[in-house]
């Protein structure tokens, strides 16, 4: 399924991005994403204002987060259990990939109390339609300046029996301050993951089903770090095959 959003448009394209953080655990109000579509990328921030996403109920730690998702069903990446829809959403399928190669040109600006990340979860209509594909997560804590990042990457089961975890984080010669082309090329049984089109991993498993994108930006208020900083995931460009 060939897919390419340049964030040419000064608009959200709706039909491919839901600007809210995954709505059913919290709410629309409480889930909405800070952005704007300027420059050629979309722009997801964190002001200080920003109240906290599923305030109650995430409470370890605490979080705030925008972020945009390319589908949405209620009941999708439970995080305790016997956990209960708060607020019910309707299925909605924008971009979900099968066995293709994704890229995401993006950079970002963090605080150590701060992380962002773009990943892939399955669609949990069955439950066993959980596994994800993380193509980067960085953490400001383990950002070295314009010298090093540590940049995780790889294969998370969560309730797929099929997937076993295999997730590092390698420490890589860059500054995520600038952009950088992070990709994963999925195939059955099989992804590879690279950074500027240099190979950085491989895993030998994959989810057999069709996913969606995750990207996102967080902040954790309990972790020391500056306050006041806005926290910023800016991507260029979102590429499917």
């Amino acid at each position: 399924m060939p897919f390419v959003d340049d964030f040419d448009d000064p608009v959200l394209d709706r039909g491919a991005w839901l600007p809210h953080y995954l709505p059913h655990w919290s709410s629309r109000a409480e889930s909405a994403a800070t952005y704007a579509v300027e420059g050629s990328e979309l722009r997801l921030t964190i002001p200080p204002e920003q109240g906290l996403w599923c305030a109650g109920t995430h409470d370890d730690p605490p979080l705030r987060v925008s972020g945009v998702q390319s589908g949405e069903r209620s009941g999708q990446q439970p995080f305790r259990d016997g956990q209960r829809v708060r607020e019910q959403q309707p299925t909605w399928w924008g971009v979900t990939p099968h066995h293709e190669r994704l890229e995401i040109r993006a950079r970002m600006e963090l605080s150590p109390r701060s992380m962002a990340s773009v990943w892939l979860v399955g669609p949990e209509d069955e439950p066993g339609r959980s596994g994800e594909i993380c193509v980067f997560e960085i953490f400001g804590d383990a950002i070295d300046g314009a010298a090093s990042a540590a940049v995780g990457m790889g294969i998370k089961p969560f309730r797929d029996p099929a997937l076993t975890w295999d997730f590092e984080a390698p420490r890589l010669p860059i500054d995520v301050r600038e952009p950088h082309d992070y990709a994963a090329d999925w195939r059955p049984g099989r992804v590879d993951f690279s950074v500027d089109g240099e190979p950085v991993r491989s895993v030998a498993q994959a989810p057999g089903y069709p996913l969606q994108f995750m990207v996102a930006v967080f902040d954790f208020p309990r972790t020391p770090g500056p306050a006041g900083h806005v926290p910023l995931l800016a991507v260029d460009r979102v590429r499917v095959g």
